[in-house]
């Protein structure tokens, strides 16, 4: 298997089931109020229930990280992905999905 061909879809039957609907999703850019409400709105707004989350400030930088579970997501994997993205340029910050199958995949090649 060649590292282009990953993809949630090649992985998730391999997966527990309690991680197949799971996602890491990162956010980082500039530090400024709101960042945190802005992305966990739109993932509320969506069903997307965070079961984990970290964030921190390095030096005027904001990163987060969260761990969401897409169970009861009202979109597919991919728009949620647009939506975040989407939301990432208008607060002025970079958001990146990707499927727990991609984390697996890594430990596996």
């Amino acid at each position: 298997m060649n590292i282009n061909d990953i993809t949630p879809s090649n992985f998730v039957e391999e997966q527990p089931t309690e991680q197949q609907d799971k996602v890491v999703i990162t956010v980082v850019g500039k530090d400024r109020m709101g960042i945190i409400a802005a992305v966990t709105t739109l993932l509320a707004e969506n069903q997307v229930n965070i079961e984990d989350i970290t964030q921190k400030i390095l030096n005027e930088y904001f990163t987060m990280i969260l761990i969401g579970d897409l169970s009861h997501c009202a979109v597919s994997l991919a728009d949620l992905k647009k939506r975040l993205i989407q939301k990432g340029e208008e607060i002025g910050v970079q958001i990146f999905l990707q499927h727990t199958s991609v984390f697996q995949a890594m430990h596996r090649i």
